[in-house]
């Protein structure tokens, strides 16, 4: 049986001075096809250097207010992803704990 593959395609246009002005994604996996994006947070385990390497981009029209809720929902999903990897239990109630201050110093939670 032939191993199957799964393709995620980022596009991002840029201004003049290499601002991304379009975020677009397409996961047709996912039913995801051209989809706009104002903001992307990309990171890839590198095994042999052992450290992460990362792509943070961002619209230069993503509202403040918004990149707040983007990061607390980014910070709750990574704790849930990472209960799921790890099953520490003790360390995720660390880090939701950590997720509320968060969203209670930024004032997200009406």
């Amino acid at each position: 049986m032939a191993n199957m593959k799964s393709t995620i395609e980022l596009t991002v246009e840029l201004d003049e001075n290499r601002v991304p002005e379009n975020l677009t994604w397409t996961a047709q996996d996912g039913g995801i096809d051209n989809e706009e994006a104002k903001a992307m947070l990309l990171s890839v385990w590198d095994s042999k250097k052992q450290e992460t390497l990362r792509i943070d981009l961002w619209t230069k029209d993503m509202p403040v207010d918004e990149m707040k809720l983007f990061f607390h929902q980014t910070l709750v999903a990574m704790s849930d992803t990472f209960n799921r990897a790890t099953q520490d239990e003790k360390m995720t109630a660390t880090m939701k704990d950590f997720c509320d201050y968060f969203a209670e110093k930024l004032e997200l939670k009406k």
